[in-house]
């Protein structure tokens, strides 16, 4: 290219040559950086948000033992249990999920300049995520409801 250059116009200085692929490459590196640590804490927000439902559920189950015992004893069939807790929760998830939502679509300017070839607000993005969040959540919510199904009625009540 140097030497294309120098034929047509030896006078004209030339630097920084290179493909549009490495030209481009090196001025996409800053925003590739920001998209993977982006990506990176969201991962780990979304690794938080899930342990957070476990440890909070798995309160929830331990303090309401006696109680699990009590339906237990009283005819309930466990996954009648497993329906109550899992509901419970639910009902959170889907109230946190739309206020996230709503914040979400209300910051959307601020991260409008990392997008390419789609819009902020997308309707497609916010329906995986949302559903992402919401799978998390009971996979989270359910493995302390699945213990609120195997106790011992008897071993239950005994609990104080």
């Amino acid at each position: 290219m140097r030497a294309a250059i120098r034929a047509v116009d030896p006078n004209q200085p030339v630097s920084n040559v290179g493909t549009l692929a490495e030209v481009l490459g090196e001025e996409m590196k800053a925003r590739r950086l920001e998209i993977t640590l982006l990506t990176v804490f969201a991962a780990l927000a979304l690794l938080l948000a899930a342990l957070g439902i476990y440890g909070v559920l798995s309160y929830f189950v331990a303090q309401h033992t006696r109680e699990f015992g009590v339906r237990l004893a009283l005819g309930a069939q466990p996954r009648d249990l497993l329906a109550l807790v899992i509901g419970n929760s639910l009902k959170l998830t889907l109230t946190g999920v739309v206020l996230g939502v709503l914040g979400a679509l209300a910051l959307t300017r601020l991260i409008a300049h990392l997008l390419f070839a789609m819009s902020a607000t997308d309707p497609q993005t916010f329906a995986v995520v949302a559903s992402l969040l919401v799978f998390v959540a009971l996979l989270a919510c359910y493995f302390p409801a699945r213990r609120a199904t195997k106790m011992d009625p008897l071993i239950a009540l005994r609990c104080e």
